[in-house]
């Protein structure tokens, strides 16, 4: 337990640069506060004694704004970061090393008692601010969701997901003896990601752009020739840099 601990206390100074000793993590952090009850809580209740674990999970979250269901699962060098308003549901399933921030939910969004009903993050996933992600599916390792994502589906490992409802707009699937396994992202925030949605819209802006280029062309053409086109209405050329920039 203790080892534990230790862990907890050392991931949190590594990744917080606004912690400086273990002291002010133990008795500041309300992250590492949450998980420690939610370890007392979950004790009681695997030994049959629910009330007792809801009742100190409900102390918890008076204390420190983080809400832990007793019988979620929560692994090794888990940080809650500043944690106000996090909710994690019972058959939650959080992997080692995984970071959530304030305002997010792990919830389920079925009613069956006794089934899976809230999502399992592997080791590794980053879960930015107010970001929910509502089902009984899987965050693959290393995965990252951007903050206030609505995730309704499975992302895989190394992949970012961004949006309401949320799609994945990157994947990087890294060895673990690479530098970029190592990398630590705050709030799931990847730099120069690319989305797929924004790609496809500059990639029709440019098409509808040559269109009408050529269609001007043609016109031209066949006016040289001497063959009358019915008139068009007149309408605003298109200019692509112009709407490219309303879509970045």
């Amino acid at each position: 337990m203790f080892n534990s601990l230790r862990e907890d206390i050392a991931s949190i100074i590594k990744k917080d640069p606004a912690a400086r000793n273990a002291w002010e993590v133990i008795t500041c952090y309300p992250g590492f506060q949450a998980i420690l009850m939610h370890g007392w809580a979950q004790w009681c209740w695997k030994r049959g004694l629910k009330w007792l674990g809801r009742f100190i999970s409900h102390i918890a979250r008076v204390l420190t704004g983080i809400e832990i269901h007793p019988g979620a699962t929560i692994g090794r060098r888990v940080f809650i970061d500043h944690g106000f308003g996090v909710v994690i549901g019972e058959t939650a399933e959080i992997g080692d090393d995984c970071t959530i921030y304030q305002g997010v939910t792990l919830g389920g969004t079925s009613l069956s008692r006794g089934a899976k009903r809230h999502p399992t993050l592997e080791a590794g996933v980053i879960v930015g601010a107010g970001a929910k992600v509502l089902g009984g599916f899987t965050i693959g390792a290393g995965a990252k969701i951007g903050s206030n994502s609505v995730v309704l589906k499975p992302v895989p490992a190394g992949g970012t997901a961004v949006g309401n409802p949320a799609h994945v707009i990157k994947k990087e699937v890294a060895s673990a003896d690479s530098e970029t396994a190592h990398l630590f992202t705050a709030y799931g925030v990847t730099q120069n990601s690319d989305d797929p949605i924004s790609k496809v819209l500059h990639k029709l802006i440019d098409h509808a752009a040559a269109q009408q280029e050529q269609i001007e062309k043609l016109s031209a053409a066949l006016a040289h020739s001497g063959i009358a086109c019915d008139a068009t209405s007149e309408v605003e050329k298109l200019i692509p840099e112009q709407i490219n920039s309303l879509v970045d």
